[in-house]
């Protein structure tokens, strides 16, 4: 019981950890990697039945895709920190096995993130690209909020996007004024 209430603990940390991009570029009082996680899943309950997939198993991806990053010794690793690919997946992988040693079903939920991480279920693309919408979206608010200049986020997300129905939405927040 002791090793369950810690590890939810854990995975509650990530509602105070802000996203490190948007602290990056100072954006004043930034999302947490659990508000990114929820408004993903939303995307996923709303746009998920046109995209062709199982949205329960989308949800269930997105669900699990940030929960290494509430391990101290991962947090939110970006492009900018000058991590290689592979040590940031190394890390999150032992990380994600020691959080999921700890939990009920642990093993299925080290097989959603692998799955997640692997990106080769169609599934795991749309939640991929799902991830990096709403980057985009947060992106396009702050820049509204702000007067940030985020396009940054906006190219990252570009070149993740492919889904036909998710193209044209992304389009259109490259255009916040049309």
């Amino acid at each position: 019981m002791e090793k369950l209430l810690k590890a939810l603990s854990q995975i509650g940390y990530l509602k105070d950890v802000p996203r490190a991009g948007w602290v990056r570029e100072q954006v004043p009082h930034p999302e947490s990697v659990a508000d990114h996680s929820f408004r993903a899943m939303v995307l996923a309950l709303v746009l998920g039945p046109q995209l062709g997939v199982d949205v329960g198993r989308v949800l269930r991806l997105l669900l699990v895709h940030d929960l290494a990053e509430s391990d101290p010794t991962v947090g939110d690793i970006t492009p900018f920190d000058g991590v290689a690919e592979e040590e940031k997946h190394r890390r999150e992988s032992a990380a994600m096995a020691r959080l999921c040693a700890a939990l009920p079903n642990g093993e299925d939920v080290l097989s959603l993130w692998r799955e997640y991480a692997a990106g080769t279920s169609p599934e795991a693309s749309v939640a991929k690209q799902l991830d990096a919408l709403e980057m985009a979206l947060q992106a396009t608010e702050y820049e509204q909020r702000y007067g940030k200049r985020l396009r940054e986020f906006m190219e990252s997300a570009k070149r993740k996007i492919r889904h036909p129905v998710l193209v044209p939405i992304f389009e259109r927040l490259e255009r916040p004024d049309g």
